[in-house]
């Protein structure tokens, strides 16, 4: 195995570790949950979750600049630094800037809480019991924004270090005890106490702080040894590039904006057909997310080494850590292709005891075998590309394939409304919702495979 490819494993591993916890989280959510209720009462309790966890995604994705911006800008210094022609002040003052925003940004969310609930139940048809239980974990997890944003700065910033280990370590805690304060404040294990639905709000509350806690501790050590590195430096945030960190902050939040669009209308779009189609439709979205959070190893990978590379002048350096990403990325696809194909009903069994959403399910399984063939291109660039901070590309592909969702929903939605002469039934409208959603994810990669080529030239 040549040097490259150790590195981008060396890089990925760690990344894929961590990444493997975060469907895991979602899938435990919804296991809680989903036997909670007990046989037929499951799904306005999935749903509940599902709502829940959307209006978080709603929030969040807002600040996804603090991961991708931070990694990016991180990596391209850090290049710098390695080549001789910058210092340890740049790397700091980047991480600095990127927790003032998250922590300034999470005490504001915590703040405006019951405004931000007012405006999503405005958009977000669901039943009155799922509105309800939604509610209730909104109002107990949204004292982890400060801990969730910082969490993403600090993520940004090790990847950008060419360092996958701390963050996977700060993902282990995070999502480990989320999983098991989940279960054990929702069924009252090992002594704790049994809170039912909410325990499941409360141990991810918890686990955000403790990975905070543990980040903030290993960004001060791993400073330190930079700074052993550069002893003459001294810290000044000014020396930032402050336009260019805003300018890919602005171009990375219109890009979440766009990605925002396609989730959370997913999920509102779902939860018009019922509360059975829409815990079907979360299933499907937690089991298509593993192998998007799998092939993110080799994108942090990519974002790592590409940053470097740019950073450091080496362009060839660059072009052989895309193809060797690319690489892997493709070996991923075949494995899970398989995966699904065996798996998928046995998977809707171990996250529902609800027989109803169980039977439900079986005929979307065929989507899932999609994912891996569509998703290696979208997934992989968008590591690249963050590490280059092409960041208007990005912007621009998730633009285009939000407007090429929501066209094929309702393409595809008014479409069978004329020729059967009735509204569709729940399963026809989220198979047209399914092709939607691949149709976003085919846009993506074609669009910045392309700009990628014309690029490169």
């Amino acid at each position: 195995m040549n040097p490259l490819n150790k590195e981008i494993l060396s890089l990925a591993i760690p990344s894929i570790l961590a990444n493997i916890t975060v469907p895991l989280v979602g899938m435990a959510d919804i296991a809680v949950a989903g036997h909670l209720g007990g046989g037929n009462g499951a799904a306005a309790l999935i749903g509940g979750i599902t709502i829940g966890t959307m209006l978080f995604d709603l929030l969040y994705w807002n600040f996804a600049f603090l991961r991708s911006g931070t990694g990016g800008l991180t990596a391209q210094a850090y290049g710098r630094l390695l080549a001789g022609s910058d210092g340890v002040d740049q790397v700091h003052g980047i991480l600095l800037r990127a927790l003032k925003i998250a922590l300034l940004s999470g005490v504001a969310l915590i703040a405006l809480q019951w405004v931000v609930l007012w405006l999503a139940f405005l958009l977000v048809d669901c039943t009155p019991q799922v509105r309800e239980l939604a509610s209730e974990y909104f109002k107990i997890r949204i004292w982890a924004a400060p801990a969730t944003l910082s969490l993403f700065a600090f993520k940004g910033w090790f990847i950008g270090l060419q360092d996958t280990v701390r963050p996977m370590i700060a993902d282990l805690i995070v999502n480990g005890l989320n999983i098991a304060l989940s279960f054990g404040l929702g069924f009252g294990l090992c002594g704790l106490p049994a809170m039912g639905f909410a325990g499941v709000a409360a141990g991810t509350l918890i686990a955000q702080w403790c990975g905070f806690t543990y980040a903030a501790f290993a960004a001060r050590h791993a400073l330190g040894q930079l700074v052993d590195q550069d002893q003459d430096q001294q810290y000044t945030v000014d020396q930032v590039q402050a336009p260019s960190f805003f300018r890919m902050n602005r171009d990375l939040v219109l890009r979440s904006l766009g990605m925002i669009a396609v989730y959370i209308g997913f999920t509102v779009i779902s939860a018009k057909f019922g509360d059975t189609m829409l815990a079907v439709s979360a299933i499907l979205m937690k089991l298509l997310l593993v192998f998007s959070y799998f092939t993110d190893g080799f994108a942090y990978a990519g974002e790592a080494l590409t940053g470097r590379f740019i950073g450091a002048g080496d362009k060839l350096g660059v072009h052989a850590a895309v193809k060797g990403c690319f690489i892997w990325g493709w070996g991923l696809a075949g494995a899970f292709m398989l995966m699904y194909g065996l798996g998928g009903v046995p998977a809707f069994h171990l996250l529902t005891s609800d027989v109803t959403v169980v039977e439900a399910g079986r005929e979307f399984i065929p989507w899932l075998l999609l994912m891996p063939l569509i998703g290696v291109p979208a997934f992989i660039w968008d590591g690249v590309f963050t590490g280059a901070t092409a960041t208007s590309a990005m912007r621009d592909s998730t633009l285009l394939c939000a407007v090429g969702f929501f066209a094929v929903w309702f393409g595809g939605y008014y479409l069978a409304l004329a020729l059967g002469k009735e509204a569709p039934a729940g399963p026809t409208a989220i198979h047209i919702l399914m092709a939607a959603y691949f149709v976003h994810l085919a846009i993506r990669s074609i669009y910045l495979t392309l700009y990628w080529w014309r690029v490169k030239k």
